[in-house]
Parts: structure tokens; sequence; C-alpha cells
């Protein structure tokens, strides 16, 4: 008997549009596009400066009116909507990849509730009215509801899942009912909290940026240990210790990462949301699934989108500015409903 053989099947079809793979040339791109959207968010304002005039002035200050806006009213803005908004996208991602939860962001860890709340004593307990108290008790609040919600949602095998995602909405609520508590009592303490929770850029110098940058750094760098091993924890906690993991550990890294991160973050603008809730889907689309890819697309992604919220903010009701929480709801909505309903990336 002869045998036939059989043509090969691997060529019948290409590989499909959604394996995408990320790239060194992806992230090049990503940081071009975020340069230019930079010099665009240092030229666009109540008063339009040229983009020749920027980079000019932006190194070499001759103190001009150009100069002095672009380097003490909107450089500050800028850099700061750069770092918190890859902040805020890193910390997405590694919360979506921890929890294997498509719908998770850093609010489900209780840091903005937490935040909040420790705004609103500061401002009623301490008589703190300043961005720079306000930056301090916020990431004492976020760090502490973060801590909270890690033990109680974590087991004898460590964080579990749907334990943080249920230990987080807990004490979210929790905390917004005590806040919603002081604020109603104390008038003055109303108008000063709301402010800073519309979530904004404006107004903060580069103190605030240099008070929560280490905090940032360390958030960074716990992403980075983490990124190497999500892959693995994707698979199952039981599947990553036959591969020699230490599920808890990798776990407790990423969690705290995202504390660390996601609460400098909020302490330096307020909450923003829909941040790490939308980015992280679009970094998977362009890509893929490697979180090796994931992480750093995310933190560029964020920071673009970011900046160009407050562009778009100082724009659309010229010569007055919408806080960038707002846009970024008025944004970040339709654009989540979109990808869950027209794309299958969002899928973890």
């Amino acid at each position: 008997m002869t045998s036939t053989a059989l043509p090969p099947v691997a060529s019948a079809t290409p590989p499909p549009r959604a394996l995408r793979q990320g790239s060194v040339r992806g992230l090049v791109v990503l940081v071009g596009l975020l340069v230019l959207a930079g010099l665009v968010s240092l030229a666009v304002g109540s008063r339009a400066i040229p983009l020749g005039t920027v980079v000019d002035v932006l190194f070499h200050p001759d103190g001009s009116d150009a100069s002095t806006i672009v380097h003490d009213l909107r450089l500050p803005r800028t850099v700061l909507a750069i770092v918190v908004g890859l902040a805020l996208g890193i910390a997405g991602a590694l919360m979506q990849g921890h929890t294997r939860n498509p719908l998770a962001d850093p609010g489900l860890l209780g840091v903005e509730a937490g935040a909040a709340f420790a705004v609103v004593i500061g401002i009623y307990a301490f008589g703190v009215h300043d961005l720079t108290g306000y930056a301090w008790f916020s990431l004492i609040g976020a760090g502490l509801a973060s801590v909270a919600v890690f033990a109680i949602g974590s087991t004898r095998g460590g964080p579990d899942p749907v334990s943080l995602v249920l230990a987080g909405a807990a004490v979210s609520a929790l905390l917004a009912a005590f806040t919603q508590v002081v604020v109603l009592r104390d008038i003055d303490t109303l108008d000063a909290y709301r402010f800073w929770a519309v979530g904004s850029v404006a107004g903060r110098g580069m103190d605030v940026f240099w008070e929560v940058l280490p905090f940032i750094v360390v958030g960074l760098v716990l992403a980075a240990m983490s990124s190497s091993t999500l892959n693995l924890l994707q698979l199952g906690d039981d599947v990553a210790v036959s591969l020699g993991l230490h599920p808890m550990r990798h776990k407790a890294i990423g969690v705290l990462g995202v504390m660390m991160l996601a609460g400098a973050a909020t302490a330096a603008c307020g909450p923003v949301g829909f941040v790490g809730l939308v980015v992280p889907h679009v970094a998977r689309y362009f890509a893929g699934v490697d979180y090796r890819w994931v992480i750093p697309y995310s933190g560029f992604i964020g920071g673009l989108l970011l900046v160009v919220a407050d562009v778009v903010g100082r724009v659309v009701v010229r010569p007055g500015e919408l806080q960038v929480g707002i846009v970024m709801a008025l944004i970040g909505g339709p654009v989540f409903i979109y990808l869950v309903r027209r794309t299958r990336m969002v899928r973890i």
C-alpha cells in the first residue's frame, strides 16, 4: 500500500488580524505622538502661541509673556498630565491582569475613595486648603484604603481576584458614605472638596509633580517586576506553581504597584476616571496579549490620552476650560462602549 502525503495546512489561511505583536517601533511612534501632543499642549490655551515660539522659549527662556506662560503655567500641567496618564494606564493594565477581569480599574482597590475621604478629613479637621496638602492626604488615604482592600480580599493562597473586587467595592462604598457625611455637615468643606474631586491638572505646579514622582518611580519598578510573570499568571495559579512561580508573591508585587501608581496619580490631580479602564484595552488592540508589551503601551497611550483630553478641555469652552476629569468621562464612556461591542481584543 502506498501512502499519500497530505498537503500542508499552515499556509492555507494567513494569521488572523487579532494576533498582534507589540514592537519597539510601535513604542517609538507613541513617544513621537506624545512629544507632539505635549508641544500642542504648550501652544494651545486662552492665548495661542505659535509652535515655533513655544520651542524657542522652551529651550531659551527670555522672560517674555510667552516664556512665562509656557514655563509657569503650561509646562507643569503638561508634564503632570503625561506622568499621571502614564501611571493610570499602567495601573489599569496591572489591575486587569492580576484580577483577570477586563472591567477592572484601579478604583476597585479603593484608591479613589480612600483618597477622597482623606482629603475631606484634611480639609475638615486640619484646615488644609492647598494642593500640596491635598496631595499628601490623598496619597496616605489611597495607600491605607488599598492596604485594607488587599488584606480583606486575600486568602491563605494570596489575593483572590474575585475577593479583591468584592472587598474593593465594599470599602469604596463605605468610604464614600463617610465622605458624604462629612461634606454634608460642613458647607465650607464641600466647597473646597468639590474642586479637587472633579479631577484636573490645571493650577498644579512642579512642586506637586516632584512630591509624587518618587512614588510613581517605585510603582514603575514594581510594574516592570510584575510584567514578566503576568502572562503565566493568566493561566491560573496551579499552572504558575507548576512552572516554579510563587503566585502570592507576584500578585502582591503587582497590587503594590497599582497602589503606588494610582495613589500618586490621584494625589496629584484628583480622581480621573476611565484612563485605567479604557487604555489597557486600546493597548491590547495594538500590542496583543503579551503583558511585556501591554504595560509599556498602556503607559504611553495613557499619557497621550490625558494630554489630548486636557487640550480638548481648553478648546471646547474657550476662553474657559473643562477639567480633564470631565473630558475623560465624555470621551472614555463612549470609547469603552465601542470597544466592548465592536472588538474582540477587549477580552483577556
